[in-house]
């Protein structure tokens, strides 16, 4: 059918894809090994932050930075076994859970820098700390520097 525009009209039907277990099993395998990319693309960015912050304002720093970066990498690296671990299950994971842990790690996070500024109140370096929370936060531009982003 043809409207006055003579533009074919569109199909509006949604059919819902359907996957064979080769495909499905593909699907997890990138996934799982998108996921342990961005855990190792975080963990070399802190070491990063750690070491450059080391390298310039010696080694107070480098432990602010590694710090600051463990605060975000630690709660991020045990929601990715979580996920990881679901993966690997035949049970299919609620976006409620995923929502729930990440609630769990961003709060994770949060307590732990709370309890870093509480204990290295007196030496932590606070530029250093930042620093080494921002390389973690940003480990994905390390993926797409390689170009291996998920």
């Amino acid at each position: 059918m043809h409207s006055a525009a003579g533009v074919a009209e569109l199909n509006t039907e949604w059919v819902p894809i359907k996957l064979t277990e080769a495909d499905r099993a593909s699907l997890k395998y990138k996934a799982g090994r998108g996921l342990i990319r961005a855990l190792a693309a975080q963990a070399v960015m802190g070491l990063f932050a750690a070491l450059v912050s080391w390298l310039l304002a010696g080694w107070v720093a480098g432990a602010s930075a590694l710090i600051g970066a463990g605060a975000y990498f630690v709660p991020n690296a045990l929601f990715a076994a979580r996920l990881l671990l679901g993966l690997m299950g035949a049970k299919q994971a609620s976006p409620f859970a995923f929502f729930w842990g990440e609630f769990i790690k961003l709060g994770s996070a949060v307590a732990l820098l709370g309890l870093a500024a509480y204990v290295g109140h007196t030496w932590l370096v606070w530029p250093a700390l930042l620093f080494g929370l921002v390389c973690v936060l940003k480990g994905y531009v390390l993926l797409l520097f390689f170009r291996k982003l998920p």
